[in-house]
C-alpha cells in the first residue's frame, strides 16, 4: 500500500472478484462482514469452510506466480467452528474471537485450524495437516490446539511429523501417552498430565532404554489413535497407556503396556491408593514395566534410596500447576507459574523441584525481558538453581537448569560441565540435548551442536519450535547467514514472541545488507515485547559482531 496504493486496491479486488468471492458462494459461504483487508466468513459447515479456504489460498498461489514478491498479496486464514451471538447480520462471541487469533497464527498463504475442525475433517478430507500442538493466543483463556495446512503441501512446524519413517532403535523403545483424567474435573489435568511427566522422567533414566520425549507424546493428547500408529510416528516398539481417577485424598491408576509392532498387551495393573502413596505407585509402574522389557532403571537401591520426594503434597500439587504453565510458554503463563513455583518452594523449602521450576520461570523472564529488572531475573534464576542442585545432586533436572542459567551467563565451560552432568543421570531427555547444542555452538563446536541437536529431534519427533534456534545459530557461527533465516522464520511461524529468534533473523537480515528487512523485524520485536533491548541481548549473545548488527538496526539499548 505504501508503494502503489490505487495498485494495490485494484488487485485486492480482482483477488475478490474472480477468486475469493465466487469459491464462497460456491461453498454456501456468507461475508459476514469486511474489516479493511480482511474478511469474517460464516459457513454451515466446516468441512465445506475448509475446502473453500484451501481452494482460496491454492488459487492465490497460481495468481501470485511469477509477480514480484514486494507486489504479492497473501492472506491467512484461520477457521474455529463454535456458538456465536446473532445480532441482525453481525455475529460475536468466543468462538469469532478464536477464528481471528488462529488467522493471526497461520502462516502466509497457509490456513491454521482449531483442533475442534480438525476432528470433524480428518477423515472426510484429502488434505494434509499438521500438528503444532496446544497453543496459548491472545486474549484466548484456555490453550487452543492448532493444526497447519499450505500451499506446499509439507507445512515445515515445529510439531510436524517425520516424513521418513524412524527405525526402531538398538534397545527397548516406548512412549508413554498423556493418562487420561477420569476424575470428571478438567482443572484436574494438570494432574494427570503431571504423573504422565513423571513416569516419563523416570523411565527416561535408564540407559538402557529409549524413551520418546513428553513433548511428542502428548501431541496425541485427547485423540483416538490405535498405538501401532503412534509407534510408527514416533519410531518405538512399545507404548503405555494409563487413566488417572482424583477424588478427594485417594488416586486410582490403571495402565497397560502395549507390544504395539506385534499387537498385544504384555501388561496391565491397576492401583487404587491414598493420595500420599502416589510416588510409591509411580515407582512400580516403572519398575514392572522395567521387569516387562528386561531392563533396569536403577543401578542400585542406593541410588533410587538418595532421590529426594516432596514431604508436603500440596507442595507437589503446586509444583504440577507450574509445570503445566511452564509450557504454555506466554508472559501470562510465566506469571501465574512463577506464583505457583514460589507457593511450592514456601511448602517444602526442602524439595528440589519447586527451585527447579521457580529458576526455569526467572531464567525466560530474564532472557525474554519479560520483567523489569532482567539482571535481577538472572540472579534468582541462579540462586534458585544452586539450591535445586545442593538438595539432590541426583536430579538431572537441576543440573539441567544450572547449566542453562551459566549458558545464559556466558558461563559455557561451567555450562558444558553441569549439562553432561543431567545427561549422565538421564540420557532421554531431549531438552537436555537442545541446551547442550547451544553451549556446543558458542564453544565454536557447530557441528557437534547439529549433532546433538538430531538427537534431540529422534528422541522428539513432534519437537517444539525452539529446537529450531540453536540450527540457525550454528549457521550463524559459520557466517551462513541466509541458511540461518529458514529454521528462524520456521520458529517465529510456531511462536512470533519468541525474542531471540527475531533478534536472530534481524541479524542476519542486516549482516546481509538487508536493511529494511532487518528493521522491520525490531519493529515487530518491539511490538510483541517492548522491554527487549541490546541489554536483555546482550545478556544471551557473547558475539561483537551479533551485538554490533543488533544494535545498526535501530534495537534500543
Amino acid at each position: 500500500m505504501g508503494v502503489d496504493e490505487a495498485g494495490t486496491l485494484k488487485t485486492l479486488r480482482a483477488h475478490r472478484k474472480e477468486l475469493i468471492d465466487a469459491k464462497i458462494a460456491e461453498h454456501g459461504g456468507r461475508i459476514v462482514k469486511t474489516m479493511g483487508d480482511g474478511l469474517l466468513l460464516e459457513f454451515p459447515s466446516v468441512v465445506e469452510a475448509t475446502l473453500c479456504t484451501v481452494e482460496i489460498q491454492s488459487g492465490m498461489a497460481e495468481r501470485n506466480q511469477g509477480v514480484d514478491e514486494d507486489r504479492r498479496i497473501t492472506f491467512r486464514i484461520g477457521i474455529n467452528q463454535g456458538d456465536v451471538i446473532i445480532e441482525g447480520d453481525d455475529i460475536f462471541g468466543d468462538g469469532v474471537n478464536v477464528a481471528a487469533r488462529l488467522q493471526e497464527f497461520a502462516k502466509p498463504g497457509g490456513v491454521a485450524i482449531s483442533g475442534r475442525v480438525y476432528d470433524d475433517v480428518r477423515d472426510r478430507l484429502d488434505l494434509r495437516f499438521t500438528d503444532t500442538g496446544e497453543q496459548s493466543l491472545k486474549n484466548i483463556a484456555r490453550p487452543i490446539r492448532i493444526w497447519q495446512w499450505s500451499t506446499a503441501g509439507n507445512v515445515t512446524s515445529a510439531t510436524a511429523f517425520t516424513e521418513a519413517p524412524l527405525a526402531l532403535p538398538d534397545k527397548p523403545s516406548i512412549a508413554v501417552l498423556p493418562f487420561d483424567n477420569m476424575s470428571g474435573d478438567l482443572e484436574q489435568e494438570y494432574f494427570s498430565d503431571g504423573i504422565t511427566e513423571d513416569i516419563i522422567t523416570e523411565l527416561s533414566r535408564s540407559t538402557e532404554l529409549f524413551v520418546s520425549a513428553r513433548n511428542s507424546s502428548f501431541t496425541y493428547k485427547g485423540r483416538a489413535v490405535k498405538a501401532q500408529q503412534i509407534a510408527v510416528e514416533l519410531g518405538v516398539h512399545y507404548v503405555l497407556e494409563g487413566s488417572i481417577r482424583k477424588s478427594g485424598n485417594r488416586v486410582r491408576i490403571s495402565a497397560q503396556l502395549i507390544d504395539a509392532v506385534e499387537d498385544r498387551h504384555i501388561w496391565a495393573e491397576r492401583y487404587d491408593r491414598e493420595l500420599e502413596d502416589i510416588f510409591a505407585v509411580q515407582d512400580e509402574i516403572t519398575q514392572n514395566i522395567a521387569g516387562a522389557l528386561g531392563v533396569k532403571l536403577f543401578d542400585t537401591l542406593k541410588e533410587r534410596a538418595l532421590r529426594k520426594l516432596p514431604e508436603n503434597l500440596d507442595a507437589y500439587d503446586c509444583m504440577l500447576r507450574s509445570w503445566a504453565l511452564l509450557v504454555r510458554f506466554s508472559r501470562e503463563s510465566n506469571a501465574e507459574g512463577r506464583r505457583m513455583a514460589l507457593r511450592a518452594v514456601e511448602l517444602d523449602p526442602n524439595y528440589p523441584g519447586g527451585h527447579v521450576y521457580l529458576a526455569w520461570f526467572s531464567l525466560t523472564d530474564g532472557v525474554f525481558g519479560w520483567c523489569e529488572d532482567p539482571s535481577q531475573a538472572f540472579k534468582s534464576a541462579s540462586e534458585s538453581a544452586r539450591r535445586a542442585v545442593a538438595l539432590d545432586q541426583t536430579a538431572f533436572s537441576g543440573h539441567l537448569i544450572l547449566g542453562a542459567v551459566y549458558q545464559f551467563s556466558g558461563q559455557q565451560e561451567r555450562a558444558l560441565e553441569e549439562l553432561e552432568r543431567s545427561l549422565n543421570l538421564n540420557p532421554n531427555f531431549a531438552d537436555t540435548y537442545v541446551h547442550y547444542a547451544r553451549v556446543l555452538i558458542e564453544l565454536g563446536r557447530a557441528d557437534d551442536g547439529l549433532a546433538a541437536v538430531e538427537t534431540a529431534m529422534r528422541l522428539n519427533p513432534h519437537y517444539p519450535g525452539w529446537y529450531l534456534q540453536p540450527i540457525a545459530s550454528a549457521y550463524i557461527a559459520r557466517r551462513q547467514y541466509r541458511e540461518a533465516i529458514a529454521p528462524l522464520i520456521r520458529l517465529l511461524d510456531r511462536n512470533p514472541e519468541f525474542a531471540t529468534a527475531r533478534a536472530q533473523l534481524a541479524v542476519c537480515h542486516e549482516l546481509l545488507g538487508e536493511t529494511e528487512a532487518a528493521r522491520a523485524e525490531i519493529a515487530e520485536l518491539l511490538r510483541l515485547n517492548p522491554n527487549y533491548s541490546l541489554a536483555v541481548a546482550a545478556r544471551t549473545k557473547s558475539s561483537t559482531l551479533f551485538l554490533d548488527a543488533l544494535r545498526r538496526t535501530g534495537l534500543p539499548e
